[in-house]
Protein backbone atom coordinates (compact mmCIF):
# COMPACT_ATOMS: atom_id res chain seq x y z
CA UNK A 1 0.00 0.00 0.00
CA UNK A 2 1.23 4.01 -0.88
CA UNK A 3 0.54 4.47 2.76
CA UNK A 4 2.97 2.29 3.98
CA UNK A 5 6.03 3.37 1.63
CA UNK A 6 5.39 6.87 2.64
CA UNK A 7 5.57 6.12 6.07
CA UNK A 8 8.88 3.82 5.39
CA UNK A 9 10.63 7.29 3.68
CA UNK A 10 9.36 9.39 6.93
CA UNK A 11 10.56 6.85 9.29
CA UNK A 12 14.26 6.81 7.17
CA UNK A 13 14.02 10.47 6.73
CA UNK A 14 13.47 10.67 10.94
CA UNK A 15 16.64 8.42 11.77
CA UNK A 16 19.35 11.01 11.37
CA UNK A 17 17.44 13.34 13.24
CA UNK A 18 16.91 10.55 15.79
CA UNK A 19 21.13 10.04 15.82
CA UNK A 20 21.95 13.69 15.64
CA UNK A 21 19.60 14.15 19.14
CA UNK A 22 21.58 11.40 20.69
CA UNK A 23 24.68 12.95 19.92
CA UNK A 24 23.16 16.48 21.70
CA UNK A 25 22.09 14.81 24.61
CA UNK A 26 25.88 13.56 25.53
CA UNK A 27 24.54 10.02 26.73
CA UNK A 28 27.87 8.88 27.34
CA UNK A 29 28.69 11.54 29.49
CA UNK A 30 25.41 10.82 31.26
CA UNK A 31 25.78 7.55 31.76
CA UNK A 32 29.76 8.12 33.10
CA UNK A 33 28.05 10.60 35.36
CA UNK A 34 25.17 7.91 36.90
CA UNK A 35 28.46 5.72 37.50
CA UNK A 36 30.02 8.25 39.71
CA UNK A 37 26.30 9.04 41.49
CA UNK A 38 26.15 5.45 42.24
CA UNK A 39 29.37 5.01 43.51
CA UNK A 40 28.69 8.38 46.01
CA UNK A 41 25.21 6.87 46.85
CA UNK A 42 27.07 3.63 47.71
CA UNK A 43 29.35 5.89 50.31
CA UNK A 44 29.05 5.13 54.24
CA UNK A 45 27.34 7.94 56.10
CA UNK A 46 25.60 8.96 52.38
CA UNK A 47 22.22 9.78 53.96
CA UNK A 48 23.43 11.71 57.41
CA UNK A 49 22.75 14.50 55.20
CA UNK A 50 19.52 14.78 54.07
CA UNK A 51 19.61 17.23 51.70
CA UNK A 52 22.64 16.72 49.96
CA UNK A 53 21.34 12.94 49.14
CA UNK A 54 18.26 14.32 48.33
CA UNK A 55 20.36 16.45 45.47
CA UNK A 56 22.39 13.34 44.29
CA UNK A 57 19.48 11.04 44.01
CA UNK A 58 17.38 13.90 42.77
CA UNK A 59 20.16 14.58 39.38
CA UNK A 60 20.85 10.67 39.05
CA UNK A 61 16.74 10.38 38.40
CA UNK A 62 17.37 12.93 36.16
CA UNK A 63 19.74 11.40 34.36
CA UNK A 64 19.05 7.93 34.23
CA UNK A 65 15.66 9.86 32.96
CA UNK A 66 16.76 11.01 30.10
CA UNK A 67 18.99 8.15 29.04
CA UNK A 68 15.79 5.57 29.08
CA UNK A 69 13.94 8.32 27.50
CA UNK A 70 16.09 8.33 24.24
CA UNK A 71 16.26 4.42 23.79
CA UNK A 72 12.53 4.19 24.06
CA UNK A 73 12.50 6.61 21.18
CA UNK A 74 15.03 4.35 19.55
CA UNK A 75 13.50 1.11 20.29
CA UNK A 76 9.94 3.24 19.07
CA UNK A 77 11.86 3.68 16.00
CA UNK A 78 12.99 -0.56 15.54
CA UNK A 79 9.42 -1.47 16.09
CA UNK A 80 8.01 1.32 13.47
CA UNK A 81 10.32 -0.10 10.75
CA UNK A 82 9.96 -3.79 11.24
CA UNK A 83 5.94 -2.68 11.66
CA UNK A 84 6.38 -1.30 8.57
CA UNK A 85 8.29 -3.75 6.66
CA UNK A 86 5.70 -6.49 7.47
CA UNK A 87 2.59 -4.76 6.67
CA UNK A 88 4.33 -3.95 3.13
CA UNK A 89 5.29 -7.93 3.26
CA UNK A 90 1.71 -8.72 4.23
CA UNK A 91 -0.06 -5.90 2.67
CA UNK A 92 -2.46 -5.90 5.66
CA UNK A 93 -4.15 -2.48 5.71
CA UNK A 94 -4.91 -3.23 9.63
CA UNK A 95 -1.82 -1.92 10.40
CA UNK A 96 -2.10 1.11 9.29
CA UNK A 97 -3.83 3.07 12.72
CA UNK A 98 -1.18 1.14 14.75
CA UNK A 99 2.05 2.79 12.49
CA UNK A 100 0.43 6.16 12.36
CA UNK A 101 -0.05 6.47 15.95
CA UNK A 102 3.32 5.33 16.94
CA UNK A 103 5.21 8.21 14.40
CA UNK A 104 3.04 10.49 15.53
CA UNK A 105 4.13 9.73 19.15
CA UNK A 106 7.69 9.11 18.12
CA UNK A 107 7.88 12.57 16.48
CA UNK A 108 6.34 14.16 19.28
CA UNK A 109 8.86 12.25 21.56
CA UNK A 110 11.72 13.21 19.56
CA UNK A 111 10.60 16.95 19.49
CA UNK A 112 10.65 16.73 23.10
CA UNK A 113 13.88 15.85 23.67
CA UNK A 114 15.27 18.21 21.10
CA UNK A 115 13.69 20.92 23.53
CA UNK A 116 16.07 19.95 26.46
CA UNK A 117 18.94 20.20 24.01
CA UNK A 118 18.23 23.97 24.05
CA UNK A 119 18.22 24.06 27.72
CA UNK A 120 22.14 25.34 28.12
CA UNK A 121 21.71 28.36 30.78
CA UNK A 122 23.39 27.96 34.08
CA UNK A 123 20.46 27.75 36.18
CA UNK A 124 18.02 26.26 33.22
CA UNK A 125 18.23 22.57 35.10
CA UNK A 126 17.01 24.21 38.37
CA UNK A 127 13.37 24.51 40.31
CA UNK A 128 11.34 27.61 39.63
CA UNK A 129 10.14 30.35 41.64
CA UNK A 130 6.86 32.15 40.14
CA UNK A 131 5.14 35.39 41.06
CA UNK A 132 1.96 36.44 39.74
CA UNK A 133 0.62 40.39 40.29
CA UNK A 134 -2.44 41.38 39.32
CA UNK A 135 -2.41 45.07 37.12
CA UNK A 136 -4.57 47.93 37.27
CA UNK A 137 -8.43 46.98 37.02
CA UNK A 138 -9.71 45.93 40.26
CA UNK A 139 -11.71 42.50 40.23
CA UNK A 140 -11.50 41.85 36.74
CA UNK A 141 -7.45 41.90 36.92
CA UNK A 142 -7.66 39.80 39.96
CA UNK A 143 -9.60 37.26 38.56
CA UNK A 144 -7.36 37.30 35.86
CA UNK A 145 -4.23 36.90 37.75
CA UNK A 146 -6.26 34.09 39.00
CA UNK A 147 -6.47 32.37 35.77
CA UNK A 148 -2.78 32.70 34.87
CA UNK A 149 -1.89 31.27 38.03
CA UNK A 150 -4.68 28.39 37.26
CA UNK A 151 -2.79 28.16 33.96
CA UNK A 152 0.79 27.60 35.61
CA UNK A 153 -0.06 25.06 37.94
CA UNK A 154 -2.20 23.05 35.35
CA UNK A 155 0.91 23.24 33.31
CA UNK A 156 3.25 21.99 35.98
CA UNK A 157 0.79 18.83 37.00
CA UNK A 158 0.61 18.11 33.49
CA UNK A 159 4.54 17.53 33.40
CA UNK A 160 4.68 15.80 36.83
CA UNK A 161 6.06 18.44 38.20
CA UNK A 162 5.31 19.42 42.10
CA UNK A 163 4.04 23.16 43.08
CA UNK A 164 4.44 24.42 46.21
CA UNK A 165 2.50 28.16 47.46
CA UNK A 166 4.76 29.88 49.38
CA UNK A 167 2.24 33.12 49.13
CA UNK A 168 -1.11 34.01 48.10
CA UNK A 169 -3.03 37.17 48.09
CA UNK A 170 -6.39 36.99 47.68
CA UNK A 171 -8.74 39.17 46.15
CA UNK A 172 -10.99 42.06 46.77
CA UNK A 173 -13.81 40.01 45.62
CA UNK A 174 -12.58 37.46 43.36
CA UNK A 175 -9.38 36.34 42.21
CA UNK A 176 -5.92 37.43 43.93
CA UNK A 177 -3.37 40.51 43.91
CA UNK A 178 -0.69 38.33 43.72
CA UNK A 179 0.76 34.87 44.77
CA UNK A 180 4.21 32.79 44.85
CA UNK A 181 4.68 29.42 43.87
CA UNK A 182 7.77 27.47 43.58
CA UNK A 183 7.92 24.71 40.86
CA UNK A 184 10.05 21.26 41.52
CA UNK A 185 11.03 19.41 38.85
CA UNK A 186 13.76 18.78 36.34
CA UNK A 187 14.68 21.58 33.65
CA UNK A 188 11.97 23.53 35.68
CA UNK A 189 13.51 26.95 35.08
CA UNK A 190 14.31 26.58 31.85
CA UNK A 191 11.13 25.41 30.48
CA UNK A 192 9.50 28.49 31.96
CA UNK A 193 12.09 31.45 31.59
CA UNK A 194 10.54 32.76 28.84
CA UNK A 195 7.17 33.01 30.65
CA UNK A 196 8.10 36.41 32.20
CA UNK A 197 6.33 39.45 31.23
CA UNK A 198 3.16 41.34 31.01
CA UNK A 199 -0.10 39.13 29.42
CA UNK A 200 -3.08 40.95 28.29
CA UNK A 201 -6.57 39.52 28.41
CA UNK A 202 -9.77 40.61 26.32
CA UNK A 203 -12.98 38.84 27.08
CA UNK A 204 -16.57 39.91 27.92
CA UNK A 205 -15.74 40.82 31.63
CA UNK A 206 -18.17 38.27 33.81
CA UNK A 207 -18.53 41.13 36.21
CA UNK A 208 -19.85 43.55 34.00
CA UNK A 209 -23.85 43.52 33.99
CA UNK A 210 -23.58 45.59 30.29
CA UNK A 211 -21.52 42.60 29.21
CA UNK A 212 -18.70 44.96 28.27
CA UNK A 213 -15.83 43.88 26.40
CA UNK A 214 -12.91 44.74 28.85
CA UNK A 215 -8.67 43.96 28.74
CA UNK A 216 -6.84 43.35 32.19
CA UNK A 217 -3.29 43.23 32.62
CA UNK A 218 -1.29 40.90 34.89
CA UNK A 219 2.17 40.00 35.08
CA UNK A 220 4.05 36.72 35.39
CA UNK A 221 8.14 37.14 36.94
CA UNK A 222 9.88 33.99 36.72
CA UNK A 223 13.35 33.48 38.54
CA UNK A 224 15.56 30.21 38.97
CA UNK A 225 15.48 29.09 42.88
CA UNK A 226 19.23 29.08 43.74
CA UNK A 227 20.04 26.67 45.57
CA UNK A 228 21.28 27.18 49.35
CA UNK A 229 25.02 26.49 48.89
CA UNK A 230 25.59 29.27 45.95
CA UNK A 231 27.57 31.82 46.95
CA UNK A 232 25.64 34.26 47.96
CA UNK A 233 25.65 35.63 51.30
CA UNK A 234 22.73 37.78 53.10
CA UNK A 235 23.22 39.04 56.53
CA UNK A 236 20.75 39.64 59.20
CA UNK A 237 21.25 43.63 58.50
CA UNK A 238 20.61 43.46 55.48
CA UNK A 239 16.51 43.33 55.44
CA UNK A 240 14.13 44.22 57.97
CA UNK A 241 11.85 41.78 58.84
CA UNK A 242 8.29 42.20 59.85
CA UNK A 243 5.99 39.74 61.29
CA UNK A 244 2.39 39.66 60.89
CA UNK A 245 -1.21 37.42 61.05
CA UNK A 246 -2.20 36.29 57.71
CA UNK A 247 -4.87 37.97 55.92
CA UNK A 248 -7.83 37.50 53.56
CA UNK A 249 -10.32 34.28 53.12
CA UNK A 250 -7.48 32.53 51.82
CA UNK A 251 -9.14 29.12 51.81
CA UNK A 252 -7.19 26.02 51.45
CA UNK A 253 -3.84 28.55 50.36
CA UNK A 254 -3.57 30.01 53.63
CA UNK A 255 -2.70 28.77 57.15
CA UNK A 256 -4.22 30.76 59.00
CA UNK A 257 -2.90 30.47 62.66
CA UNK A 258 0.93 30.85 61.18
CA UNK A 259 2.76 33.66 61.87
CA UNK A 260 3.65 35.46 58.51
CA UNK A 261 6.74 37.07 57.38
CA UNK A 262 7.67 40.03 55.22
CA UNK A 263 11.66 40.62 54.77
CA UNK A 264 12.34 44.10 53.18
CA UNK A 265 15.82 44.18 51.63
CA UNK A 266 17.46 47.48 52.47
CA UNK A 267 19.61 48.10 49.51
CA UNK A 268 17.06 47.50 47.18
CA UNK A 269 13.88 47.81 48.62
CA UNK A 270 12.94 44.31 47.47
CA UNK A 271 10.23 42.81 49.47
CA UNK A 272 9.16 38.99 49.72
CA UNK A 273 6.62 37.56 51.75
CA UNK A 274 5.37 34.06 52.96
CA UNK A 275 2.32 33.25 54.61
CA UNK A 276 1.88 29.39 54.41
CA UNK A 277 3.76 27.07 56.24
CA UNK A 278 3.19 26.09 59.90
CA UNK A 279 5.76 28.47 61.75
CA UNK A 280 7.67 32.08 61.81
CA UNK A 281 10.84 29.81 61.02
CA UNK A 282 9.76 27.82 58.02
CA UNK A 283 8.07 31.29 56.41
CA UNK A 284 11.23 32.89 56.96
CA UNK A 285 13.39 30.11 55.43
CA UNK A 286 11.38 30.42 52.36
CA UNK A 287 11.33 34.12 52.38
CA UNK A 288 15.34 33.82 52.58
CA UNK A 289 14.94 31.53 49.58
CA UNK A 290 12.79 33.86 47.31
CA UNK A 291 15.03 36.76 48.25
CA UNK A 292 18.24 35.03 47.08
CA UNK A 293 16.91 33.85 44.35
CA UNK A 294 15.42 37.53 43.12
CA UNK A 295 18.94 38.87 43.85
CA UNK A 296 20.89 36.19 41.84
CA UNK A 297 18.28 37.12 39.19
CA UNK A 298 19.00 41.00 39.09
CA UNK A 299 22.85 40.32 39.61
CA UNK A 300 22.74 38.07 36.33
CA UNK A 301 20.12 40.55 34.25
CA UNK A 302 22.62 43.71 34.77
CA UNK A 303 25.94 41.46 34.66
CA UNK A 304 27.22 42.71 37.77
CA UNK A 305 30.15 40.83 39.71
CA UNK A 306 28.60 40.94 43.03
CA UNK A 307 25.53 41.44 44.92
CA UNK A 308 26.61 44.12 46.55
CA UNK A 309 26.81 46.10 43.32
CA UNK A 310 22.96 45.90 43.31
CA UNK A 311 21.86 49.40 43.91
CA UNK A 312 18.61 50.89 45.19
CA UNK A 313 17.81 52.60 42.01
CA UNK A 314 17.08 48.94 40.74
CA UNK A 315 14.80 47.64 43.19
CA UNK A 316 11.46 48.01 40.69
CA UNK A 317 11.55 45.14 38.57
CA UNK A 318 9.95 46.28 35.79
CA UNK A 319 6.69 44.53 33.75
CA UNK A 320 7.94 45.24 30.52
CA UNK A 321 6.38 45.07 27.47
CA UNK A 322 3.14 42.50 26.65
CA UNK A 323 4.67 38.98 25.56
CA UNK A 324 1.18 37.60 24.89
CA UNK A 325 -2.38 37.86 24.44
CA UNK A 326 -5.10 35.69 25.22
CA UNK A 327 -8.54 36.54 23.29
CA UNK A 328 -11.96 35.24 24.38
CA UNK A 329 -14.11 37.83 21.93
CA UNK A 330 -15.00 38.00 19.60
CA UNK A 331 -12.68 35.33 18.58
CA UNK A 332 -10.61 33.27 20.57
CA UNK A 333 -6.69 33.17 20.19
CA UNK A 334 -3.48 33.12 21.95
CA UNK A 335 -0.63 34.69 19.87
CA UNK A 336 3.02 35.81 21.65
CA UNK A 337 3.85 39.12 20.22
CA UNK A 338 7.40 37.93 20.29
CA UNK A 339 7.57 34.13 18.38
CA UNK A 340 4.20 34.61 16.80
CA UNK A 341 3.26 31.73 17.67
CA UNK A 342 -0.68 31.29 18.39
CA UNK A 343 -3.20 28.87 19.54
CA UNK A 344 -6.85 29.71 18.51
CA UNK A 345 -7.97 26.51 21.43
CA UNK A 346 -8.20 28.70 24.55
CA UNK A 347 -9.54 26.64 26.68
CA UNK A 348 -6.87 24.47 26.26
CA UNK A 349 -4.19 26.91 26.50
CA UNK A 350 -5.72 27.93 30.21
CA UNK A 351 -6.01 24.19 31.12
CA UNK A 352 -1.82 24.38 30.93
CA UNK A 353 -1.51 23.12 27.04
CA UNK A 354 1.32 26.20 26.77
CA UNK A 355 4.23 23.79 25.20
CA UNK A 356 4.21 25.17 21.62
CA UNK A 357 4.49 28.67 23.04
CA UNK A 358 7.60 27.28 25.12
CA UNK A 359 9.08 25.49 22.14
CA UNK A 360 8.80 28.46 20.15
CA UNK A 361 10.15 30.91 22.35
CA UNK A 362 13.57 28.47 23.30
CA UNK A 363 14.11 27.91 19.54
CA UNK A 364 13.56 31.57 18.53
CA UNK A 365 16.00 32.29 21.75
CA UNK A 366 18.53 29.67 19.93
CA UNK A 367 18.47 30.94 16.23
CA UNK A 368 17.45 34.57 16.89
CA UNK A 369 14.42 34.47 14.63
CA UNK A 370 12.15 36.69 16.54
CA UNK A 371 8.99 37.64 15.49
CA UNK A 372 8.51 41.32 15.13
CA UNK A 373 6.69 43.01 18.12
CA UNK A 374 3.33 44.21 17.54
Amino acid sequence: MLEFEEYKVKLNNLKPDLDELGQSLDLDQAAREVEELEMKASQPGFWDDPDASQKVVSRMGALKGKIESFRTLENQWDDLTTLCEMAIEENDESMLEELENGYRGLEEGVAAQKLQTLLTGEYDRNNVLMSFHAGAGGTEAQDWCEMLYRMYTRWAERHGFTYKIMDYQDGDEAGLKSADILIEGENAYGYLKGESGVHRLVRISPFDASGRRHTSFSAVEVIPDIPDDADVEIKPDDYEMQVFRSSGAGGQHINKTSSAVRLIHKATGIVVSCQTERSQFQNKDNCLRMLRAKLVEIKEREHLDKISDIKGDQKKIEWGSQIRSYVFMPYTLAKDTRTAYENTNINAVMDGDLDGFINAYLTAAATGNWATKT
